[in-house]
């Protein structure tokens, strides 16, 4: 079966919180053929595992990268390498990958009132432009 996975197979499947809940994620995700990761799903799993559940920024990558590296998941492989390139520096996942989806669909310059987010992702070389 091919799935479009919602946040909350992937949160019950990576943290195991409701242990009824986290078998019947892992076996669904285990059997599935294809898994389709939406960005959004990702943005907010990273959120949920940093701040909800308070793990280490290493440790969301690992999960995250995982995902990217099996070979039934289906996902942007370059919007998800941006949100990597910009946790690993310190920053947030949703930031890189807002700003990669942005150059995609056009813009040019990523402007915000986050000066960390800003600062990191001109460090990475984007055109980036802080409001104030």
């Amino acid at each position: 079966m091919n799935i479009a996975a919602d946040t909350n197979v992937l949160v019950r499947a990576i943290l195991a919180d409701d242990p009824m809940q986290a078998r019947v994620a892992r076996r669904l995700l285990q059997d599935a053929t294809l898994i389709a990761v939406p960005l959004r799903c990702l943005c907010a799993l990273v959120w949920i595992l940093r701040r909800g559940a308070k793990l280490a920024t290493a440790d969301v990558a690992t999960a995250i990268r995982a995902l990217l590296n099996a070979g039934h998941v289906s996902l942007n492989r370059p919007a998800v390498e941006a949100g990597l390139r910009l946790l690993d520096a310190g920053g947030d996942f949703a930031d890189g990958v807002t700003a990669h989806e942005g150059r995609w669909l056009g813009g040019e310059t990523f402007v915000s009132f986050d000066r960390k987010a800003v600062a990191l992702l001109s460090q990475h070389g984007e055109a980036t432009r802080l409001l104030s």
